[in-house]
């Protein structure tokens, strides 16, 4: 039976198309996730004044959400999806407060410098400050967990890359929502998707690539993970919809990460296309992938 929930988000994106101006493009993303109202419960805390420190003259703007049901003392650090141009805490903040929620933790979001006024490597220096502040607050790395969706999955591996090869102390474990870890798309899924990904293809990926590396060779390891060493790792959950253009930049990077001993779990959410969660309050499957997400995060934080 077809899916009335997906093909009714179908009609409505394709009666939306994205823009052409980088404003435009900022806006519509936002708006997407303002349609969604906030729970009453939902403490929403932004961090004071400048932000997470940062080596740039401003911080980056961050907030926290919680509810009553969170553990002080456990924390989800967020890095939202845009393909590193776009994206922001208006666009995530329903989803990652859900998560939250259904985690029993609070949450600290990133509003992490975007390209193409702040390409590589600004959003990875934002990502590390944001985590040295956890740990300068006073949560200890098994109570931290970090989350990415779409380029902020990419962006997380990068983190944890430079964290361990900093000889810091790495969170418990990590969730990773349609992850983009190959900057070159060379994964098959590019062209054998593209007719039923309505959000992302190929030469829109190969824009927002070259926005943020700015001449960074795209193999890098810190800009596209799947080149990486990802031994040391702690435990993965890839979560990835069998309609994405990025599948195989989910196949592949659980080949990796398994193959350098990283306890990884792939799920492959069917007919689900990229960015399935952030319509979790109309869509049944981005509620039950979202629970999924949460109990894996509640195990590996308790």
């Amino acid at each position: 039976m077809p899916n009335t929930e997906l093909e009714t988000i179908r009609a409505r994106l394709a009666a939306s198309p994205r823009p052409a101006g980088l404003a435009e493009r900022r806006a519509r993303l936002d708006a997407l996730g303002a349609q969604y109202a906030l729970p009453p419960d939902l403490r929403v805390e932004p961090v004071p004044a400048a932000g997470i420190p940062l080596d740039a003259p401003v911080g980056a703007p961050a907030e926290w959400t919680a509810t009553e049901a969170a553990d002080p003392s456990r924390v989800i650090l967020f890095l939202h999806g845009g393909g590193y141009i776009s994206g922001s805490l208006a666009s995530h903040r329903h989803m990652i407060a859900e998560a939250g929620r259904q985690a029993r933790a609070r949450t600290l979001a990133l509003h992490y410098r975007l390209a193409p006024e702040h390409p590589f490597p600004a959003a990875l220096e934002d990502s590390l400050a944001a985590y040295r502040f956890l740990l300068a607050s006073g949560f200890a790395p098994a109570r931290i967990a970090l989350a990415g969706e779409s380029a902020g999955g990419g962006l997380a591996l990068a983190t944890l890359i430079s964290l361990r090869d900093a000889g810091l102390a790495l969170p418990a474990a990590v969730w990773l929502a349609s992850p983009w870890t190959d900057l070159e798309m060379r994964g098959a899924t590019m062209q054998t998707r593209s007719a039923v990904d309505p959000v992302i293809q190929k030469p829109y990926l190969q824009e927002l690539a070259a926005a943020y590396l700015a001449g960074t060779d795209p193999r890098a390891p810190l800009v596209s993970p799947i080149h990486a060493d990802l031994g040391g790792l702690p435990p993965t959950l890839i979560q990835v919809g069998a309609a994405e253009t990025l599948l195989d930049d989910s196949l592949r990077l659980a080949a990796v990460a398994g193959a350098a001993n990283v306890r990884t779990t792939l799920q492959i959410w069917p007919e689900m296309f990229h960015g399935w969660h952030l319509f979790f309050p109309e869509l049944g499957e981005g509620r039950a992938s979202l629970a999924e997400a949460c109990a894996f995060l509640r195990a590996h934080l308790t």
